[in-house]
């Protein structure tokens, strides 16, 4: 048994060991970078020799009862080479609703079951049958 934990402590420390494969850093062909500006404004971009392209602007946005310091609004896009040899590309939003990425490889959400959208409808026209706390005539 303890031949046999020798052997096995000795083939992990094998593994262990074994060098791993070192990629060289890539190469930044373009880059820009402007801000933070006093306004709160940015903009930054950047293409790599792996063809990664990157770019993205943002923007203070004041509150609308000013007494907040307000949001961030941000648009940008990136794109990349996908396994496959295909460009990937997404447009991208951030802002008072979230974030928001468009693309065309992007999965997008089924359309609604047009018996829901009737039952949907007929809510909205019908909101004195939706009260349940109304009392029972």
């Amino acid at each position: 048994m303890y031949k046999l934990g020798l052997v096995v402590l000795g083939f992990v420390s094998v593994i262990i060991a074994a060098p791993v494969e070192q990629s060289s850093p890539v190469a930044i062909l373009e880059e820009s970078r402007d801000g933070p500006n006093p306004d709160g404004s940015y903009s930054w971009s950047f293409k790599s020799e792996n063809g990664i392209n990157a770019r993205e602007e943002g923007s203070l946005v004041p509150s609308e009862n000013n007494k907040e310091d307000g949001a961030m609004s941000v648009q940008g896009s990136y794109s990349y080479t996908g396994e496959d040899g295909s460009l990937i590309e997404v447009t991208y939003t951030a802002g008072e609703n979230g974030f928001e990425p468009k693309g065309n490889h992007l999965p997008t959400s089924p359309p609604i079951p047009e018996e829901i959208v009737k039952a949907l409808e007929y809510i909205a026209a019908h909101p004195e049958e939706n009260d349940i706390d109304a009392p029972k005539r």
